[in-house]
């Protein structure tokens, strides 16, 4: 499992959001004290016209960047929840489009369905937390499958039914396999480097830019530190769709289970 993934499992939004505040506060007082200890401000005056040049071209490249993760992030997050909705839709379908069978197939393919929302809701989704698939669920899956593959219709009736059930059954394993697919895809190491390493020079820069009071500066650099952290705090939010506070929930497996 991803350190990224781990951390959203057992630490909750709210205080790891509090957690990176206080680390970016601290930094920013931190560094900017030392800035101001052995810096002459005659120094940054003189070049203050360099620094602030570099602050805005660097600023405008990290903030399309930010940008750019979040509105992926936030893609991903939906794509999962859309994945999510047509395999459960699709297991309702089934089940309902089975009432067209004779007994005791209806019953025998009802009660598989039955069976693997119940495993998904009680077991699987606790391992997608961790970006794990149940055996028991992809058991179940695959007794849905052999119905399906060893099945006979034989009125006209059975056989549309059949044929209509055979194309969502399709659907509904690639449903799942996105879904396991994206219980465990992030956002990739080397592009949580830059935004890191992007973020602490952002805020260095402050450092760096001339002002004649102290708390002035402090204010405005923790500031810009603080809204940098919410962001990246958003970018974990979205990035395993089914881990942390801010995750995807089996309500609509829980509504086939109820429903039928």
């Amino acid at each position: 499992m991803p350190f990224i993934q781990k951390l959203m499992l057992y630490v909750p939004i709210i205080p790891l959001g509090l957690i990176m505040i206080a680390l970016a506060v601290g930094f920013s007082i931190f560094g900017l004290k030392l800035v101001w200890r052995f810096v002459p401000r005659q120094m940054l005056r003189a070049h203050s016209d360099l620094t602030a040049a570099m602050f805005g071209s660097i600023a405008l490249a990290y903030t399309v960047l930010l940008a750019f993760v979040v509105v992926v992030s936030w893609q991903n997050f939906d794509e999962a929840q859309i994945h999510t909705e047509l395999e459960a839709n699709r297991l309702a379908d089934l089940y309902r489009d089975s009432g067209a069978f004779a007994e005791p197939a209806k019953e025998e393919v009802r009660a598989l369905i039955r069976d693997y929302v119940r495993i998904v809701v009680d077991e699987e989704w606790k391992l997608l937390e961790r970006g794990e698939e149940s055996e028991n669920a992809r058991i179940a899956i695959k007794k849905i499958w052999t119905f399906y593959t060893t099945f006979k219709p034989v009125t006209d009736t059975e056989k549309v039914f059949f044929s209509e059930s055979v194309m969502k059954l399709n659907e509904l394993r690639e449903a799942r396999r996105f879904r396991l697919i994206e219980s465990r895809e992030g956002i990739h190491p080397v592009l949580w480097f830059i935004l890191v390493v992007g973020a602490v020079t952002i805020v260095v820069l402050t450092f760096f830019l001339g002002s004649e009071e102290y708390f002035i500066h402090v204010a405005m650099t923790s500031t810009l530190a603080i809204i940098v952290a919410l962001i990246l705090l958003t970018i974990l939010s979205f990035e395993f769709p089914f881990t942390g506070s801010v995750s995807i929930r089996p309500e609509t497996f829980r509504q086939v289970i109820n429903f039928y």
